[in-house]
């Protein structure tokens, strides 16, 4: 886990991945279950592409951890709704999510300035 500028960035655990792939190939009876659940375990925390992270920072939004948690329970609320990808709205903040994988892909703020503002791409949206 990574802080910048009060934002929590959760990256891809790889040495726990490349652990997991040589644990493998040292055991090939190594069952499939073990290697799922090590895989879903690494997927729990919400992550951001380099183009959200690009984004953030250009457009200087600094999410605060209560903003992130919220955005994480929003995510999980659209999984259960069958949501692929979701506009999620934090505050002034618009985020677009890719809800399968956890993935930030695109940051936006200001929405409340009446700026004219589409989003495409999204089969549902969430304001948390």
């Amino acid at each position: 886990m990574r802080v910048h500028n009060s934002l929590i960035i959760q990256q891809p655990n790889t040495a726990s991945i490349e652990a997991t792939a040589k644990e493998t190939a040292q055991n090939p009876k190594a069952s499939f279950q073990n290697v799922l659940e090590n895989q879903i375990s690494n997927r729990q925390a919400l992550q951001f592409s380099k183009h959200a992270f690009t984004r953030l920072s250009a457009r200087d939004i600094q999410l605060s951890v209560n903003q992130l948690e919220r955005v994480e329970n929003g995510v999980a609320e659209a999984r259960q709704k069958g949501i692929r990808d979701s506009l999620v709205l934090v505050d002034d903040v618009a985020l677009v999510v890719n809800v399968k994988n956890k993935v930030v892909i695109t940051a936006m703020n200001g929405i409340k300035t009446g700026n004219e503002n589409i989003f495409t791409n999204i089969d549902g949206a969430v304001i948390v």
